[in-house]
């Protein structure tokens, strides 16, 4: 974080999750350039953890000076073991898998609490997995408007297998601050999951209502920790 004076001289990069593409931090994007910040979306191909990890690194490095990572669902994984890299100056994670070493997105939700909702997730076809299309809006988007959701079940992205099984090697959060938002109307990721992992991480967190979608939906409480945690990092740095 040296050299680093203000905030808006953080480079942001959004990673997205399962099942979507970068398109969904549309609105999260739009209000941090009106901002002040340089914001850069990675486009996973979430056929592997390994691949989306390059990716993301990819985009780390096209950048000038330090990175806030931003991950949501599967993209939480992803800017855990990405985050390591010199470049990464912290985490935010957006309802998002936190694991620790060894962990992976499969062996996260193996064993659900009881009475967490199920999501709607279809038998694998050729390595891959969607989201039942007729479920996807309650489980994935139920505060996004019906149109909107719709179309994000239609426009669904296959989501490997490999991906969900991809391991961390080392855990970005033990030596990278973090920040988490828990969203408390979550039906993908219970919240009780989310807290657990915030907490493991020694994330500052914050809570907001909203579906797993929250970043699609409600923009404002997403950039309002992002903004906070840029902050954070310029203060720390001085």
């Amino acid at each position: 974080m040296a050299g680093v004076s203000h905030p808006t001289e953080i480079s942001i990069v959004l990673v997205h999750g399962g099942f979507v593409d970068g398109s969904g931090w549309e609105g999260v994007y739009r209000i941090l350039k009106k901002d002040g910040y340089s914001v850069t979306i990675v486009q996973n191909p979430t056929i592997s953890l390994a691949d989306d990890v390059a990716a993301t690194k990819r985009i780390v490095h096209a950048q000038n000076g330090p990175v806030l990572l931003v991950g949501h669902s599967y993209g939480g994984a992803v800017i855990t073991e990405a985050g390591n890299d010199p470049q990464v100056a912290g985490l935010v994670y957006i309802a998002a898998f936190a694991p620790d070493k060894g962990e992976s997105v499969s062996t996260l939700i193996k064993d659900p609490p009881p009475g967490a909702p199920v999501p709607p997730i279809l038998p694998p076809q050729d390595g891959y997995l969607f989201l039942d299309r007729a479920k996807f809006a309650a489980s994935f988007a139920g505060d996004v408007n019906a149109e909107t959701a719709a179309f994000m079940a239609e426009s669904q992205v296959p989501w490997g297998v490999e991906a969900l099984a991809g391991a961390i090697t080392e855990p970005a959060w033990k030596t990278k601050p973090s920040w988490y938002l828990v969203v408390t109307d979550d039906r993908m990721i219970p919240p009780a999951a989310q807290r657990f992992m915030s907490k493991r991480a020694g994330s500052t967190v914050r809570e907001s209502p909203g579906s797993h979608a929250i970043y699609v939906s409600r923009p404002a409480p997403v950039v309002a920790l992002i903004e906070q945690a840029a902050t954070a990092l310029a203060t720390a740095s001085r």
